[in-house]
């Protein structure tokens, strides 16, 4: 088992025990996501798997940080974090903006360190090169969190906590305006498998917007469509861990 640092336990969360030999799972959150949104993720694949979920700062016990509002910033100082990881293999998962976020770490660690992850599953986002920007973030409160509840993310049980919304909504709004302003910049495509994962009633992200991935891999891609919207997996996560078990324990040939 990896052993978290002070270091590493400021970026990242491990919320089971996992067996001395899991392979390593690291998760980057959505839009105003904390690294607990994968904890029943985490318990689901427990022990089999080791589920490390990215915190960003600003958030939760990094509360007293600043946000930051651009991912490739953002994935600079992920980049520069998990360094310490990747003496071992490593497969990223990212959900909603967490998919750029990863997208842009694991292209930072193959082509600039030389450090390619395993696989790569991206879920509910759509190819960096198909971005669409939107203003979301410059709505005002009541704007945003109507699109909260047009998700059904986790934060809509916090909805009726008026004191609560408005706590989390700074993190929401910069996570929201970094995933809205940001700019795909071409480059060599990963080298790593990826797979596309996706609700089939998601409002925001299609089917044919998930394949466009296939251009950022010369690996293979492969995708897999599950019952549910946006957050899709987050009170029923058993679907979505078979589905990586298959990927992280009994692998296809590359």
């Amino acid at each position: 088992m990896l052993e978290l640092s002070p270091e590493l336990s400021l970026w990242f969360r491990r919320f089971h025990t996992p067996a001395d030999d899991a392979p390593v799972l690291v998760c980057f959150p959505h839009a105003g996501g904390s690294a607990s949104y994968f904890f029943k993720l985490s318990e689901a694949l427990s022990p089999s798997v080791d589920v490390l979920a990215v915190q960003y700062p600003g958030r939760q016990d990094r509360r007293a940080e600043r946000c930051v509002d651009n991912v490739v910033t953002l994935a600079e100082q992920v980049v520069e974090a998990i360094m310490p990881l990747t003496g071992r293999p490593l497969t990223f998962f990212g959900h909603s903006m967490g998919s750029t976020v990863g997208f842009e770490v694991a292209r930072r660690l193959e082509h600039d360190h030389g450090r390619p992850v395993e696989r790569f599953l991206v879920s509910a986002r759509c190819a960096p090169s198909l971005h669409r920007s939107a203003e979301i973030h410059k709505r005002d409160d009541d704007g945003i969190i109507a699109e909260i509840a047009r998700l059904s993310g986790t934060e809509s049980s916090l909805l009726g906590d008026e004191e609560l919304i408005r706590m989390v909504l700074p993190s929401i709004r910069n996570d929201y305006k970094a995933a809205e302003t940001y700019a795909y910049t071409p480059g060599p495509a990963l080298s790593s498998p990826v797979v596309g994962l996706c609700g089939d009633s998601d409002p925001r992200v299609s089917p044919e917007d998930l394949d466009g991935w296939a251009s950022h891999t010369t690996g293979s891609y492969t995708s897999k469509t599950f019952q549910g919207g946006h957050f899709y997996f987050g009170d029923t996560p058993g679907p979505l861990a078979a589905e990586i078990r298959t990927h992280l324990l009994h692998p296809t040939p590359l």
